[in-house]
Protein backbone atom coordinates (compact mmCIF):
# COMPACT_ATOMS: atom_id res chain seq x y z
CA UNK A 1 0.00 0.00 0.00
CA UNK A 2 2.54 2.94 -1.04
CA UNK A 3 0.57 5.57 -0.14
CA UNK A 4 2.97 7.96 1.75
CA UNK A 5 2.28 10.05 4.31
CA UNK A 6 3.04 14.18 4.06
CA UNK A 7 5.06 16.14 6.08
CA UNK A 8 4.41 19.32 4.36
CA UNK A 9 3.11 22.20 6.48
CA UNK A 10 3.79 25.37 4.68
CA UNK A 11 3.59 28.27 6.79
CA UNK A 12 0.11 30.38 6.72
CA UNK A 13 -0.06 32.45 3.44
CA UNK A 14 1.20 29.33 1.63
CA UNK A 15 -1.80 27.23 2.84
CA UNK A 16 -4.02 28.88 0.53
CA UNK A 17 -3.96 27.40 -2.74
CA UNK A 18 -3.86 30.15 -4.74
CA UNK A 19 -1.28 32.04 -3.09
CA UNK A 20 1.09 28.78 -3.45
CA UNK A 21 0.28 28.52 -6.74
CA UNK A 22 1.13 31.92 -8.35
CA UNK A 23 4.01 32.20 -5.83
CA UNK A 24 6.45 30.03 -7.62
CA UNK A 25 6.43 31.43 -11.10
CA UNK A 26 6.26 35.13 -9.96
CA UNK A 27 8.89 35.48 -7.10
CA UNK A 28 10.82 32.72 -7.58
CA UNK A 29 14.04 33.67 -9.81
CA UNK A 30 16.35 30.79 -9.57
CA UNK A 31 18.65 30.72 -12.73
CA UNK A 32 20.92 27.75 -14.60
CA UNK A 33 23.35 27.38 -17.26
CA UNK A 34 22.17 25.39 -19.68
CA UNK A 35 23.66 23.48 -22.90
CA UNK A 36 21.10 23.13 -25.59
CA UNK A 37 20.98 20.55 -28.11
CA UNK A 38 18.36 20.40 -30.92
CA UNK A 39 17.26 17.31 -32.09
CA UNK A 40 15.90 16.52 -35.36
CA UNK A 41 13.05 13.91 -35.30
CA UNK A 42 11.70 11.64 -37.38
CA UNK A 43 9.18 13.86 -39.02
CA UNK A 44 11.94 16.44 -39.90
CA UNK A 45 10.63 18.50 -37.46
CA UNK A 46 13.26 19.69 -33.73
CA UNK A 47 12.81 19.20 -30.16
CA UNK A 48 15.30 21.39 -28.05
CA UNK A 49 17.21 19.50 -25.17
CA UNK A 50 18.67 21.82 -22.14
CA UNK A 51 20.66 19.81 -20.35
CA UNK A 52 23.12 20.28 -17.16
CA UNK A 53 25.92 18.30 -17.38
CA UNK A 54 28.09 17.84 -14.23
CA UNK A 55 29.69 14.13 -15.50
CA UNK A 56 27.35 11.82 -13.60
CA UNK A 57 26.45 8.32 -15.06
CA UNK A 58 22.78 8.77 -14.35
CA UNK A 59 20.64 11.61 -15.80
CA UNK A 60 17.21 12.69 -15.01
CA UNK A 61 14.55 14.17 -18.07
CA UNK A 62 12.31 16.32 -17.02
CA UNK A 63 9.06 17.46 -18.74
CA UNK A 64 7.44 20.55 -18.54
CA UNK A 65 3.64 21.88 -17.94
CA UNK A 66 1.42 23.27 -20.47
CA UNK A 67 2.67 26.14 -21.77
CA UNK A 68 6.06 26.09 -19.79
CA UNK A 69 9.64 25.61 -21.13
CA UNK A 70 13.23 24.57 -19.86
CA UNK A 71 12.81 28.19 -17.89
CA UNK A 72 9.94 27.46 -16.23
CA UNK A 73 10.89 28.06 -12.12
CA UNK A 74 10.07 24.37 -11.21
CA UNK A 75 12.39 23.04 -14.17
CA UNK A 76 15.14 25.23 -12.89
CA UNK A 77 14.68 24.42 -9.32
CA UNK A 78 14.92 20.87 -10.17
CA UNK A 79 17.43 20.43 -12.46
CA UNK A 80 19.83 22.60 -9.68
CA UNK A 81 18.69 20.70 -6.79
CA UNK A 82 19.63 17.01 -8.90
CA UNK A 83 22.45 18.44 -10.16
CA UNK A 84 23.55 19.28 -6.59
CA UNK A 85 22.65 15.78 -5.64
CA UNK A 86 24.89 14.04 -8.67
CA UNK A 87 22.54 14.11 -11.39
CA UNK A 88 22.84 15.02 -15.02
CA UNK A 89 19.74 16.47 -16.27
CA UNK A 90 18.22 17.12 -19.74
CA UNK A 91 14.80 19.40 -19.71
CA UNK A 92 12.75 18.76 -22.56
CA UNK A 93 11.16 21.74 -23.97
CA UNK A 94 7.76 20.30 -25.87
CA UNK A 95 7.38 21.19 -29.51
CA UNK A 96 6.98 25.03 -29.97
CA UNK A 97 7.78 25.77 -26.18
CA UNK A 98 11.53 26.44 -26.38
CA UNK A 99 11.54 29.88 -27.69
CA UNK A 100 11.50 29.36 -31.28
CA UNK A 101 8.54 28.07 -32.85
CA UNK A 102 8.42 24.32 -34.24
CA UNK A 103 8.72 23.52 -38.28
CA UNK A 104 5.10 21.88 -38.81
CA UNK A 105 1.78 22.35 -37.86
CA UNK A 106 1.74 19.47 -35.15
CA UNK A 107 2.93 20.76 -31.83
CA UNK A 108 2.02 18.79 -28.74
CA UNK A 109 -0.99 17.25 -25.99
CA UNK A 110 -1.29 16.16 -23.05
CA UNK A 111 -1.02 12.26 -24.52
CA UNK A 112 1.17 12.74 -27.15
CA UNK A 113 4.08 10.28 -26.09
CA UNK A 114 5.53 9.04 -29.28
CA UNK A 115 7.65 12.48 -28.40
CA UNK A 116 8.81 11.52 -25.09
CA UNK A 117 9.51 7.78 -26.55
CA UNK A 118 11.81 9.54 -29.55
CA UNK A 119 13.57 11.73 -26.62
CA UNK A 120 14.36 8.49 -24.46
CA UNK A 121 15.35 6.63 -27.16
CA UNK A 122 18.03 9.03 -28.10
CA UNK A 123 19.41 9.42 -24.98
CA UNK A 124 19.72 5.79 -24.88
CA UNK A 125 21.29 5.77 -28.36
CA UNK A 126 23.72 8.86 -27.29
CA UNK A 127 24.61 8.87 -24.06
CA UNK A 128 26.19 6.21 -21.77
CA UNK A 129 23.91 6.63 -18.77
CA UNK A 130 23.73 3.86 -16.35
CA UNK A 131 20.57 4.90 -15.01
CA UNK A 132 17.54 7.62 -16.45
CA UNK A 133 14.83 8.58 -14.24
CA UNK A 134 11.75 10.19 -15.93
CA UNK A 135 10.28 13.58 -13.60
CA UNK A 136 7.30 15.65 -15.16
CA UNK A 137 4.85 18.27 -14.09
CA UNK A 138 1.35 18.76 -14.87
CA UNK A 139 0.77 18.23 -18.57
CA UNK A 140 4.42 16.69 -18.48
CA UNK A 141 3.65 14.54 -15.40
CA UNK A 142 0.49 13.15 -17.32
CA UNK A 143 3.07 12.60 -20.51
CA UNK A 144 5.34 10.48 -17.73
CA UNK A 145 2.78 8.29 -16.32
CA UNK A 146 1.33 7.95 -19.92
CA UNK A 147 4.69 6.84 -21.00
CA UNK A 148 5.41 4.78 -18.29
CA UNK A 149 2.39 2.55 -18.73
CA UNK A 150 2.12 2.66 -22.76
CA UNK A 151 5.56 1.65 -23.97
CA UNK A 152 7.29 -1.64 -22.55
CA UNK A 153 10.06 0.51 -20.10
CA UNK A 154 13.66 0.41 -21.58
CA UNK A 155 15.89 -1.74 -18.18
CA UNK A 156 17.48 1.86 -18.12
CA UNK A 157 15.04 3.82 -17.00
CA UNK A 158 15.02 3.39 -13.20
CA UNK A 159 11.72 5.17 -11.97
CA UNK A 160 9.31 8.26 -12.56
CA UNK A 161 7.89 11.18 -10.65
CA UNK A 162 5.18 13.29 -11.47
CA UNK A 163 4.00 16.49 -9.84
CA UNK A 164 0.69 18.33 -9.83
CA UNK A 165 -1.04 15.96 -12.56
CA UNK A 166 -4.30 16.11 -14.49
CA UNK A 167 -4.56 12.24 -15.03
CA UNK A 168 -8.17 12.35 -15.81
CA UNK A 169 -8.44 15.15 -18.66
CA UNK A 170 -12.37 14.84 -18.78
CA UNK A 171 -13.07 15.77 -15.24
CA UNK A 172 -9.84 18.18 -14.95
CA UNK A 173 -10.67 20.52 -17.85
CA UNK A 174 -14.18 20.86 -16.49
CA UNK A 175 -12.57 21.68 -13.03
CA UNK A 176 -10.58 24.33 -14.71
CA UNK A 177 -13.14 25.82 -16.45
CA UNK A 178 -14.90 27.16 -12.97
CA UNK A 179 -14.91 30.59 -11.63
CA UNK A 180 -12.07 29.52 -9.10
CA UNK A 181 -9.33 29.38 -12.04
CA UNK A 182 -10.70 31.90 -14.23
CA UNK A 183 -7.10 33.75 -14.09
CA UNK A 184 -5.32 30.86 -14.84
CA UNK A 185 -7.23 29.39 -18.07
CA UNK A 186 -7.53 32.74 -19.25
CA UNK A 187 -4.06 33.18 -19.34
CA UNK A 188 -3.13 29.45 -20.64
CA UNK A 189 -6.04 30.52 -23.36
CA UNK A 190 -4.28 33.85 -24.12
CA UNK A 191 -0.51 32.20 -25.02
CA UNK A 192 -2.12 29.52 -26.87
CA UNK A 193 -4.50 31.64 -28.90
CA UNK A 194 -1.45 33.48 -30.30
CA UNK A 195 0.13 30.60 -30.82
CA UNK A 196 -2.47 29.28 -33.30
CA UNK A 197 -2.73 32.02 -34.88
CA UNK A 198 1.35 32.12 -35.74
CA UNK A 199 0.31 28.56 -37.09
CA UNK A 200 -2.41 29.79 -39.59
CA UNK A 201 -0.19 32.63 -40.97
CA UNK A 202 2.60 30.01 -41.40
CA UNK A 203 0.85 27.26 -42.61
CA UNK A 204 -2.44 28.73 -45.66
CA UNK A 205 -3.85 24.99 -45.24
CA UNK A 206 -4.87 25.57 -41.89
CA UNK A 207 -8.28 26.56 -41.81
CA UNK A 208 -8.68 28.63 -38.84
CA UNK A 209 -11.88 30.54 -37.71
CA UNK A 210 -10.23 33.49 -36.19
CA UNK A 211 -13.60 34.79 -34.66
CA UNK A 212 -14.27 31.68 -32.98
CA UNK A 213 -10.90 31.48 -31.49
CA UNK A 214 -11.29 34.90 -30.15
CA UNK A 215 -14.36 34.37 -28.44
CA UNK A 216 -12.83 31.00 -27.04
CA UNK A 217 -13.42 30.84 -23.17
CA UNK A 218 -12.57 26.99 -22.91
CA UNK A 219 -10.17 24.34 -23.85
CA UNK A 220 -12.26 22.64 -26.04
CA UNK A 221 -12.92 25.69 -27.89
CA UNK A 222 -9.57 25.74 -28.61
CA UNK A 223 -9.34 21.69 -29.15
CA UNK A 224 -12.38 21.65 -31.76
CA UNK A 225 -10.14 24.29 -34.02
CA UNK A 226 -6.73 22.24 -33.35
CA UNK A 227 -6.27 19.78 -31.44
CA UNK A 228 -8.91 17.37 -32.63
CA UNK A 229 -8.76 18.18 -36.46
CA UNK A 230 -4.74 18.78 -36.03
CA UNK A 231 -4.25 15.15 -34.34
CA UNK A 232 -6.96 12.92 -35.28
CA UNK A 233 -9.07 13.18 -32.64
CA UNK A 234 -12.87 12.49 -33.18
CA UNK A 235 -14.11 15.11 -30.97
CA UNK A 236 -12.82 16.56 -27.64
CA UNK A 237 -14.42 13.81 -25.09
CA UNK A 238 -12.21 11.13 -27.87
CA UNK A 239 -8.94 13.47 -26.99
CA UNK A 240 -9.34 13.45 -23.09
CA UNK A 241 -10.39 10.01 -22.81
CA UNK A 242 -7.64 9.19 -24.70
CA UNK A 243 -4.66 11.30 -23.57
CA UNK A 244 -5.55 10.95 -19.97
CA UNK A 245 -2.49 8.86 -18.26
CA UNK A 246 -5.16 7.23 -15.29
CA UNK A 247 -5.90 4.18 -17.46
CA UNK A 248 -1.94 3.45 -18.22
CA UNK A 249 -1.20 3.30 -14.56
CA UNK A 250 -1.67 0.00 -13.49
CA UNK A 251 0.75 -0.63 -16.47
CA UNK A 252 4.06 1.14 -14.88
CA UNK A 253 6.42 -1.52 -13.87
CA UNK A 254 8.83 0.56 -12.34
CA UNK A 255 9.01 2.81 -9.01
CA UNK A 256 6.83 5.99 -9.37
CA UNK A 257 5.35 8.75 -7.46
CA UNK A 258 3.18 10.90 -8.25
CA UNK A 259 2.47 14.15 -6.23
CA UNK A 260 -0.62 15.97 -6.32
CA UNK A 261 -2.16 18.72 -3.40
CA UNK A 262 -5.57 17.95 -2.33
CA UNK A 263 -5.88 21.77 -2.44
CA UNK A 264 -5.16 21.86 -6.29
CA UNK A 265 -7.65 24.14 -7.92
CA UNK A 266 -6.69 22.36 -11.33
CA UNK A 267 -7.38 18.91 -10.04
CA UNK A 268 -10.89 16.77 -9.65
CA UNK A 269 -11.22 13.81 -7.83
CA UNK A 270 -10.47 11.65 -10.12
CA UNK A 271 -7.00 13.02 -10.51
CA UNK A 272 -6.33 11.69 -6.70
CA UNK A 273 -5.55 7.53 -7.56
CA UNK A 274 -6.23 5.84 -3.93
CA UNK A 275 -7.10 2.89 -5.23
CA UNK A 276 -4.42 2.28 -7.65
CA UNK A 277 -1.96 2.99 -5.31
CA UNK A 278 -3.33 1.01 -2.56
CA UNK A 279 -3.44 -2.22 -4.99
CA UNK A 280 -0.09 -1.74 -6.82
CA UNK A 281 2.73 -2.03 -5.79
CA UNK A 282 5.54 -0.06 -7.69
CA UNK A 283 3.43 3.37 -7.94
CA UNK A 284 3.45 5.57 -5.04
CA UNK A 285 1.09 8.59 -4.03
CA UNK A 286 1.87 11.09 -1.93
CA UNK A 287 -1.14 14.00 -1.71
CA UNK A 288 -0.22 16.76 0.76
CA UNK A 289 -3.10 19.05 2.45
CA UNK A 290 -1.27 22.19 0.18
CA UNK A 291 0.64 22.87 -2.13
CA UNK A 292 -1.90 24.35 -4.93
CA UNK A 293 -0.42 23.66 -8.52
CA UNK A 294 3.14 22.82 -8.96
CA UNK A 295 3.27 25.10 -6.09
CA UNK A 296 4.73 23.48 -2.63
CA UNK A 297 6.66 26.70 -1.30
CA UNK A 298 6.70 26.97 2.22
CA UNK A 299 7.46 30.83 3.51
CA UNK A 300 9.21 33.82 2.37
CA UNK A 301 12.52 32.64 3.42
CA UNK A 302 13.87 30.60 -0.22
CA UNK A 303 16.33 28.60 1.59
CA UNK A 304 12.67 26.51 3.28
CA UNK A 305 10.92 26.68 -0.28
CA UNK A 306 12.61 22.97 -0.94
CA UNK A 307 9.85 20.68 0.03
CA UNK A 308 9.55 19.59 -3.24
CA UNK A 309 12.56 19.26 -4.43
CA UNK A 310 13.61 17.17 -1.76
CA UNK A 311 11.19 14.94 -1.78
CA UNK A 312 11.94 14.04 -5.10
CA UNK A 313 15.48 13.66 -3.81
CA UNK A 314 14.46 11.02 -1.23
CA UNK A 315 11.84 8.95 -3.83
CA UNK A 316 15.03 8.65 -5.88
CA UNK A 317 17.38 7.34 -3.19
CA UNK A 318 14.78 5.67 -0.91
CA UNK A 319 12.48 3.87 -3.45
CA UNK A 320 14.04 4.19 -6.90
CA UNK A 321 17.47 2.72 -5.29
CA UNK A 322 19.84 4.93 -6.81
CA UNK A 323 22.44 6.42 -3.86
CA UNK A 324 24.08 9.56 -4.34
Amino acid sequence: MPILTSDFNPSLPFKSAHFNTVYRPLFMKDTIDYERKRITTWDHDFIDLDFSFIGSNSIVLLIHGLEGSSQSNYMITNANHLNNLGFDTVCMNLRGCSGEDNLLLETYHSGKTDDVYFIVNHLISNYKYDNIIMLGFSLGGNLTLKYLGEYDTPSVIKGGIAVSVPIDLTTSQAELTKLKNKVYLNEFLRTMKLKLLEKAEKFPDYKLNKDLLFKATKFRHLEKQYTVPVFGFESSEDYWLKASAKPFIPEITVPTLLINALDDSFLSKECFPIEEAKNLSKFHLLTPDYGGHVGFMSSFTNTENYWLEQKIGQFIKQQIGIQF
